[in-house]
This record gives structure tokens, sequence and C-alpha cells, in this order.
């Protein structure tokens, strides 16, 4: 029986990674530097933060981390205000493991005030006790630092904990940590046959709550 829940929200519970496929190039064109590659793929495991430093690093952007981030904020904040949608099935999801006393909360790469601004406007902020970023713990989802966070703040058990991510990468971080994890399908990953062969359980959406509570009740 699970006690408590980690949830990614980019691509697992919000419509977003189109935003993110753009964002890295879209920056550089806005200040007058031609992207050299693909920055959606070089950027697929970076918080903001990195992403600064490697602006800084690899484009000679000579602005500081604080505003590079702060200028790619105001970019995609309004598609955060404004038109970010939840991905089918979310609310009613979530409802049922509060309804069974789970607690949730977030864990995310993406700024907290994005992340906020979008669940309060979409009516779920209040299922989730906190807002975790890579940003507020200092590492990556590389690393499986987020997620230690995440369950000493919901006050779970790793047995009775479980985490929802849709990126590949993420996944097998927490999977190799010991978490019991369930992948979420979004267009934007790539690797859904090596997601499907990480997890414990895949969900192709989160309309079908009955198959995942018989599959966490075995």
């Amino acid at each position: 029986m699970i006690r408590g829940a980690i949830f990614d929200a980019d691509g697992t519970l919000l419509d977003s990674m189109s935003i993110w496929d753009t964002i890295g190039e879209d920056y550089l064109r806005s200040i007058g530097y031609i992207p050299k590659e693909d920055l959606s793929e070089t950027f697929k495991t970076f918080s903001l933060y990195q992403a600064a430093c490697y602006y800084q690093k690899e484009y000679g952007v000579p602005f500081s981390t604080a505003q590079i981030i702060d200028d790619i904020n105001k970019m995609i904040s309004f598609f955060y205000r404004e038109q970010v949608q939840l991905k089918q099935g979310v609310e009613a999801f979530l409802s049922d493991l509060q309804n069974k006393d789970v607690v949730m909360c977030i864990a995310t790469a993406t700024d907290s005030s994005l992340i906020d601004v979008a669940l309060k406007r979409c009516g779920i902020r209040n299922y989730f006790s906190k807002i975790f970023t890579c940003k507020s713990v200092g590492y990556s989802k590389c690393e499986p630092i987020i997620y230690r966070e995440a369950m000493k703040h919901l006050e779970t058990l790793k047995t009775e904990t479980v985490v929802f991510e849709d990126a590949l990468h993420a996944a097998q971080t927490a999977k190799n940590d010991g978490f019991s994890v369930i992948g979420v399908y979004d267009c934007s990953e790539n690797q859904q046959t090596e997601l499907q062969e990480t997890v414990d359980f895949y969900l192709e959406d989160f309309l079908n709550f009955d198959s995942f509570w018989k599959y966490i009740s075995k």
C-alpha cells in the first residue's frame, strides 16, 4: 500500500513539454545569437540554472545566470499563466489518491513560481503540500536528491512512496535509488520502450485509475 506520491510536473501532470522543445533556441535568437545545435536535446536533463551556465560557457552570453533565468521565465510565464492544460484525467486521478489518504508533493526541474501558477490556474495546487525543484535542492534529476527530500517532507518510507515521471532519465534515477516508479506517457519522450522497461508500472494516461490501484494493491 502506498502513503506518498511524488509527481513530476511538466509532461506528467501538465501538457507543457512543447514550450521546452523550442525555448532554448528561441531565447538565443531573442538576444541575437544563432543556435548551433538542438538545445531541447542538450537541455533535456538540465535545470534552468544549468542551462544559463551553458549559455555563458558555450555561447558567450554576457548576462548573469540570474538575468538569463529571469529572461527565460518571462518568455514562458505567459504560457504557464494562461495556456498550459492538464493532461487528460489528472484531476480525477489526484482526487482518488487524496481520498485514499495518499499525501503528495511535486518534484520538478522547472521554476517553482511557474509550476505554482499553472497548478493554481488548473485547479490542482491544493493536492500538493510542497513544490520541490532541482534548483531548491541543488541537484538535477540525474541525482536522486530531489526525490529523497520530497519523501522526507512527506514523512513516508521508500517502500510506501511512488514517483511519477514521464522522462526516462528521471525515471531511471528514481528507480536506481530504490523508489517504485510509475511511468507516464508523453510524446516528448522518444524512448518509450526503454521507459516501459525501466518503470514498475506504465500509464498511457490518467483515465484508468483502477488498473493503477490494482497494481499498487498487489
